[in-house]
């Protein structure tokens, strides 16, 4: 223990020990490696006339999601949720919907850029989860694939993702189908 007298340790010699054992250097810095983990919310409005792309993955719907991009509401949560575990801002300061460059973009291109802020700081996802709450359509039938894209844009194991859909039990807008939310949680080492 820390705090009980060691007759072959000193109380230096104790803290020293822990000091040591926790990564910090002799400037009193902790140099280890640490678990960061960010959350990410994103929610968009259906509407007649659009794509509906979750996760990477066109999925057949008489509506799709309205947003200066494709409107991926499951990436762009993921995509918060990486940023956030970095401490950075959130996607709108990275791929504001002001600049023309990305309008209709596929936001698979936004995980890759928060991929790449990741490997900016030696950093290594460890895992993402996300979960999708939409009332239709039914996107169980799309998961794996979903997974498939967004592990391969944050170059992580189709494993350390993990997607999940629920419905709002018809309440609110989401249960009368004007829109979709998503959330997630990122957790990065470094």
């Amino acid at each position: 223990m820390l705090g009980s007298v060691c007759s072959h340790h000193s109380w230096r010699d104790q803290r020293e020990d822990a000091h040591k054992s926790l990564g910090r250097s002799e400037r009193g810095e902790y140099s280890a490696r640490m678990i960061h983990v960010g959350i990410g919310y994103d929610v968009h409005a259906l509407v007649a006339g659009r794509k509906l792309i979750l996760g990477g993955v066109e999925i057949p719907h008489t509506k799709g999601l309205d947003g200066h991009s494709d409107a991926d509401v499951l990436m762009h949560a993921i995509c918060d949720a990486v940023l956030g575990a970095l401490g950075e801002a959130d996607i709108g300061h990275f791929f504001p919907n002001t600049d023309p460059r990305w309008k209709d973009a596929t936001s698979i291109v936004f995980l890759q850029e928060a991929a790449r802020q990741v490997g900016q700081r030696q950093g290594k996802i460890v895992n993402v989860d996300a979960t999708l709450i939409a009332q239709q359509p039914k996107v169980y039938p799309h998961i794996a694939e979903m997974k498939k894209r967004i592990a391969a844009a944050l170059g992580v194991g189709e494993k350390q993702i993990g997607v999940k859909a629920t419905t709002n039990e018809r309440m609110g807008f989401i249960g009368r189908e004007e829109g979709m939310a998503a959330m997630a949680v990122a957790s990065i080492e470094f």
